[in-house]
């Protein structure tokens, strides 16, 4: 496994060798890498791209014997990073902020949407073409205001009442380019990217919220 910028430094060289079953996935390689000491905490805070033999690759690549695998750290030039996730996993708002943390990002801004009214949401996606529409809204946002980072987690399932289905989280020099960042990458998502909603009240049944067409016509009754 060959390994770049700060995780070259975290790990004290440029490459690792790993012994893994046969059958192994690129996930599987990932796991074994962050048991080795200094590259666990790395790993959880920074988004990376993965790529077996110099191409691009899904972590359910199956590996074979001498397949070279790189852990690519965001790159620096242009935009910002941008990280994006579609998950049924519990979301956490501070995971989420420390994936935008910059030496020279004096601000950082999260939003966190919730459920409120009713005993549960329940969202479905599209999930790829979702992850990949919020990126790029992501880095539309960065490149307009000048953000430093930018990272977006959306919930599918049932998420319960008070349980958050949404996490934003924007860094950049100043406030005001933070705040605006942060404020249209949550509206675009919401009006952009495939995923949909159903209210569920054990009183009032269940029903599909009514939203916007991707083009931003509004859906007809």
């Amino acid at each position: 496994m060959r390994l770049f910028a700060i995780l070259r430094e975290r790990a004290g060289r440029d490459s690792v060798a790993l012994e893994l079953s046969e059958g192994a996935t690129v996930d599987d390689a990932l796991a074994a890498l962050g048991t080795r000491d200094g590259l666990g905490d790395a790993l959880d805070r920074m988004p990376v791209v993965m790529a077996v033999n110099r191409a691009y690759a899904e972590g359910d690549r199956t590996l074979c014997e001498g397949d070279e695998v790189a852990l690519i750290p965001p790159v620096s030039g242009g935009v910002g990073a941008v990280h994006a996730r579609v998950t049924d996993e519990t979301l956490s708002v501070e995971r989420v902020a420390a994936l935008v943390g910059r030496p020279g990002a004096g601000a950082i801004v999260t939003f966190q949407g919730t459920t409120r009214d009713v005993d549960r949401l329940e969202y479905e996606a599209y999930r790829e073409m979702a992850e990949e529409r919020i990126a790029a809204i992501l880095r539309g946002c960065a490149q307009r205001h000048g953000l430093s980072a930018a990272a977006a987690e959306h919930r599918v399932g049932a998420v319960a009442l008070g349980e958050t289905s949404v996490v934003v989280a924007v860094s950049a020099a100043h406030r005001d380019e933070a705040f605006a960042g942060a404020r249209e990458a949550i509206d675009e998502i919401k009006s952009q990217a495939p995923i949909w909603k159903r209210e569920v009240d054990e009183r009032h049944g269940e029903r599909w919220v009514r939203g916007m067409r991707p083009d931003g016509a509004p859906v007809p009754r």
